[in-house]
């Protein structure tokens, strides 16, 4: 088995969601998290995008996602990118 890099992006419910304290809180709750970083949606709105490491193993990579979804503040997340690591 083998490890999987996902880039997810994360779209917070609003635009006054303080990202400081959401990627304090990612930083804290997930595992294999490796970088955060903020992209410009429009309208003042900013989504982050994400680097994780997670194993290959069968729902690694959905469970991380469903974490990310848990989350509060956090309207939706979704990959958009898997590599092989």
């Amino acid at each position: 088995m083998g490890d999987v890099a996902l880039i997810i992006r994360v779209m917070p419910e609003s635009p006054e969601v303080d990202l400081e304290e959401l990627k304090s809180r990612m930083k804290a709750s997930i595992r294999g998290l490796h970088d955060i970083r903020e992209e410009p949606i429009g309208f003042g709105l900013k989504a982050l995008k994400i680097a994780v490491v997670v194993s290959d193993a069968g729902g690694e990579s959905d469970a991380v996602e469903a974490e990310i979804n848990a989350l509060e503040g956090v309207e939706r997340a979704e990959i958009v990118e898997l590599t092989l690591t």
